[in-house]
């Protein structure tokens, strides 16, 4: 007979695994235009009463399209949807400049664009495909020293910036309507693809901004799939939960480029 003492019943019999309610997963939204990224979560959590909310990956209050919205333990994949790669729809304007470098900014200076061929066009943004080293615009979320850079750009000051490394798996130009051009743009994360449209111009010696700017896919997560902000609003929990994508299934990655 050994007189090794007995394990207590709870550490033979582990507890049973968290109940996850119905609702807790990926929320795939189609954001409209003038809202920021942290709008649409505080909307949502406001309009349900949802305690944990969050997005996988920011889009300009300027941009439309896929908005991935983690809530309840969906927020535990933050992380893997933010670093997905992603796809977009969009226009640059030539001729012109802002402070921003898209259409929300002040502008800064006007070009005759007139001299500018598609030709031109296709080849700068051809250039671009691949690993590219690129330094972040000051109007953005990256931080200096804990302190946002456009908080630091509202006050007119420039300091210097890290590059980054990206990769562009494709950059197409889609139609070119002189002073625009429309394009399809896939990049991995972190891509400013306004700073890209401020290098073309500069490249073809015109000056250009992002007019528009539409994301339509992240991983394999895509905007057909999306539902309009303002119709989730007037859903009630019962019919928002049928757009929940669960937890036990989650296609985040999408096809190898």
């Amino acid at each position: 007979m050994n007189d090794y003492p007995r394990r207590p019943a709870a550490a033979r019999h582990p507890p049973p695994p968290p109940v996850v309610e119905p609702w807790e997963g990926l929320l795939l939204v189609d954001k409209p235009a003038g809202m920021t990224s942290h709008d649409v979560v505080d909307a949502i959590r406001r309009r349900f009463g949802f305690r944990k909310v969050g997005h996988g990956g920011t889009l300009d209050p300027m941009a439309t399209g896929l908005l991935v919205i983690l809530l309840g333990r969906g927020t535990k994949l933050s992380d893997r949807v933010i670093a997905s790669d992603k796809t977009y729809e969009g226009a640059m304007r030539l001729g012109m400049t802002t402070d921003t470098e898209d259409v929300d900014g002040k502008v800064l200076s006007e070009s005759d664009c007139r001299g500018v061929t598609r030709a031109q066009l296709e080849e700068e943004l051809a250039r671009r495909v691949g690993d590219l080293m690129q330094v972040p615009p000051m109007v953005s979320a990256v931080k200096r020293q804990g302190v946002p850079l456009y908080k630091l750009a509202r006050k007119g000051q420039t300091v210097e910036r890290e590059p980054r490394l990206i990769h562009v798996y494709e950059f197409r130009l889609k139609a070119f309507e002189p002073p625009r051009a429309h394009f399809l743009l896939r990049c991995t994360k972190g891509t400013y693809v306004r700073t890209l449209c401020a290098e073309i111009g500069q490249a073809l010696g015109c000056g250009a901004f992002l007019e528009s700017l539409r994301r339509t896919q992240s991983g394999a997560l895509t905007i057909d799939e999306a539902t309009p902000l303002d119709d989730i609003l007037h859903m009630d929990v019962g019919q928002l939960t049928k757009r929940v994508r669960p937890l036990h299934h989650m296609p985040i990655e999408g096809p190898a480029a």
